[in-house]
């Protein structure tokens, strides 16, 4: 930043606080503010004695990112084909296009990266401080923020922002992105629309969350969805949705909403459906128990593989309690589970649906049976395989025939 967008900078929050703006809620008062103290130092520039600015609308957009948006990290929330955006120090900054990671040019001061963190989170009411050095929030664009700081890191502020980048809304998107095949969409879009629990499972980045928005986009409109997430990242398009995200503990220790009780509190909201963010604990109990009661829903887990999205589904409800046995954990699994999807970030950077298993509802010594639908053999694309999904009785009754879909050609 030259030194005199620096000055035009320092007058600007000056007549900011002056004024009593709000950057975040009058952008466009802080806008015309800012365009009028750059044409103001432009003017007086050209008298001597103070540096000049060059081109003003570069000027302008530099000021403007330092008092109302994010100052250089700006330009990377503004660049559509950044994906996500993480500090690992002030000095190394990393994006990610196209699901590849980049060293970026940008440096930082280790005041700035604090200035930003503080600035980032003010619209969400959470904070980070050394009783709570671990937060979650969501920014105002749909962005989701994770901050680490110290003594927790080493010597850092660690942050990572994962934009909300919309590139699917529905499975034709994903279908036209390459990410699975056009028979395998009108698959998954007749099981949503037939009531069947789908659990996607993937790695980071796999494209989970966007899966679930585009399966959750084939509900019917006349049904109610309730949503229970970390962080709000969910966009259902649907008219009747009721969405609730946890919340951190107050600074007394106090008030703290973990996921468990939003899907308990989720079953007394009237559903019709239920979809969970993601499962990564005791949650899982509850949600089994909620799908094994007749309750359609959809969730995420992460796994490596279809199989083990269902092993770690037998496991995780075991953290609720020692009264909480196996024996009744994996035949719960296998009756309420009905397809799993897994899909991954392969290394040209496209996230692919490598596989989707049906969950026959049989185990036998705490192993659940698991038929192939689709798979990726060999490196090939999705095709069709020899398994066959459950609750044939719901397709037929939401006018689908199962046979068909299944034989339809690729």
């Amino acid at each position: 930043m030259s030194e005199a967008v620096r000055l035009v900078e320092g007058e600007v929050r000056e007549l900011i606080r002056r004024s009593g703006l709000d950057p975040a809620r009058q952008s466009g008062e802080v806008g015309r503010l800012v365009r009028d103290a750059v044409t103001d130092y432009d003017e007086r520039s050209m008298h001597g004695g103070m540096p000049t600015l060059g081109d003003l609308g570069d000027a302008v957009k530099s000021v403007l990112d330092a008092v109302a948006g994010y100052g250089p990290l700006q330009r990377y929330f503004d660049d559509p084909e950044v994906e996500e955006i993480w500090i690992n120090e002030p000095s190394k900054v990393f994006v990610a296009r196209g699901g590849v990671a980049e060293l970026t040019t940008t440096i930082l001061g280790a005041d700035e990266v604090r200035d930003l963190v503080e600035r980032m989170l003010r619209s969400s009411g959470r904070r980070v401080d050394l009783s709570s050095p671990f937060v979650d929030a969501m920014l105002p664009d749909g962005s989701r923020l994770h901050v680490v700081i110290p003594d927790i890191t080493k010597e850092h502020w660690q942050v990572n922002i994962r934009k909300f980048v919309v590139k699917a809304d529905r499975l034709e998107d994903l279908v036209r992105l390459g990410t699975l095949t056009r028979q395998a969409a009108a698959f998954l879009e007749a099981a949503v629309v037939s009531g069947l629990n789908i659990l996607v499972a993937g790695g980071t980045q796999a494209g989970k969350t966007t899966m679930l928005n585009c399966l959750a986009a084939a509900i019917p409109p006349r049904e109610r969805v309730v949503t229970c997430e970390e962080v709000f990242e969910l966009k259902i398009p649907l008219r009747d949705v009721a969405s609730m995200q946890c919340r951190q503990p107050s600074l007394e220790g106090t008030g703290e909403v973990p996921l468990r009780r939003l899907v308990k509190e989720a079953l007394r909201m009237r559903p019709s459906r239920i979809i969970v963010g993601e499962v990564r604990q005791a949650e899982s109990l509850d949600l089994l128990i909620a799908l094994n009661s007749g309750l359609p829903g959809l969730c995420t887990v992460h796994a490596n593989s279809a199989r083990e999205a269902v092993l770690k589904m037998c496991t995780l409800p075991l953290l609720a309690g020692d009264n909480v046995s196996s024996r009744f954990v994996v035949p719960t699994v296998a009756s309420a589970v009905d397809i799993v999807v897994h899909q991954a970030l392969e290394r040209d950077g496209v996230r692919r649906v490598r596989e989707i298993v049906a969950v026959p509802g049989r185990a036998e010594e705490d192993v659940i049976e698991v038929a192939d639908l689709f798979g990726r053999r060999g490196g090939e694309v999705l095709r069709r395989l020899d398994g066959f999904p459950p609750h044939v009785e719901r397709f037929e009754r939401a006018g689908y025939d199962v046979a068909d879909l299944l034989a339809q050609a690729v």
